[in-house]
């Protein structure tokens, strides 16, 4: 889809966030899609994998997935449960503590559940078993509903998925969770439209993590091959914002969570939370992105997710 403007009197377009390119005296919209980026499991604790996640979205469909969100929140909530600095993030609304209280023997009336979570959310110093049951559904309810938007908007779940004890690289160069994920991004788009492109939307990293992160994006889109190629769909240069103010950020948590605990294929071989295998990991699985590529010489099926077992570069692993 393109959008012209014949003159260039920007008081009077309308502000979209894709990119606008000029041709003579006509300017063209691209369409972009936004990748926003979040992490599970990088402290190498209890989760069963590392994970690198993503949920990508067209730019027109951004404000109207957003208002659907927040509309969701409210109708289980009975609020904003994300309001102020609270986040909706994985750990909080689909840890095991959560369907233990959904299981609490108690009755929930109809159509008291959000009010009754809403009094959780308010005063949790005194909610009842009731109000902690009510809270524990609109959790899962709501985590199921936040998927079913993202299929409804025709968004895409990018996953690099990493084995806790995987070997790092020495090298200096992008890691290869991030390369991953670019990767398949740029697959994705380069089966659209040409004048597509995307964006890349990262949690803000502790300041100096930022940094180096955007230096490794930087020497990878601009010297070497493979990034230069990419580089002409995906902007190399990432943004950085705060997740607690950025509900793209939220939900891309949410998938890195249930990719992390739920989700498996015949290479992973850690077992998955039973809880979240079938109702939310399905729900996952089912926004992956599927292509197919001429890899060594052969037809390969590719998904946008990837498992990783090594993270060393091939000269590394051949030098052992």
């Amino acid at each position: 889809m393109t959008y012209e403007v014949k003159r260039c009197d920007f008081e009077n377009v309308e502000f979209y966030l894709g990119v606008w390119c000029s041709t003579s005296d006509t300017l063209k919209y691209i369409m972009a899609w936004l990748l926003f980026i979040d992490e599970s499991g990088h402290d190498r604790r209890q989760a069963p994998y590392e994970v690198l996640a993503g949920i990508a979205i067209r730019d027109k469909f951004l404000w109207r997935f957003i208002l659907d969100l927040h509309a969701a929140e409210e109708r289980h909530f009975g609020r904003r449960y994300s309001g102020g600095s609270a986040e909706l993030k994985g750990r909080k609304l689909l840890k095991t503590k959560v369907f233990r209280h959904a299981g609490l023997n108690c009755d929930v009336p109809a159509g008291q559940g959000p009010a009754l979570a809403k009094s959780a959310l308010d005063d949790g110093a005194h909610a009842g078993a009731r109000e902690l049951k009510a809270l524990a559904l609109a959790k899962l309810d709501y985590v199921q509903e936040v998927f079913g938007i993202c299929a409804h908007y025709g968004c895409r779940a990018f996953a690099s998925i990493v084995e806790t004890d995987a070997h790092e690289t020495a090298k200096d160069g992008l890691r290869k969770d991030y390369a991953y994920l670019s990767q398949r991004f740029f697959y994705f788009l380069d089966d659209r439209d040409p004048r597509e492109q995307g964006l890349i939307v990262f949690d803000e990293l502790e300041k100096s993590r930022s940094h180096i992160l955007v230096e490794q994006s930087r020497r990878y889109f601009k010297d070497t091959a493979v990034g230069r190629f990419r580089s002409s769909l995906v902007i190399p240069e990432p943004l950085f914002v705060h997740s607690d103010l950025t509900t793209g950020i939220q939900v891309a948590d949410l998938v890195a969570y249930c990719v992390s605990w739920g989700f498996r294929t015949s290479n992973m071989r850690k077992p998955a939370r039973e809880d979240l295998a079938v109702r939310y990991a399905k729900a996952v699985a089912d926004l992956r992105y599927r292509t197919e590529r001429e890899i060594n010489g052969r037809r390969m099926t590719v998904w946008s997710f990837a498992h990783i077992a090594d993270l060393r570069t091939r000269p590394e692993r051949d030098g052992e």
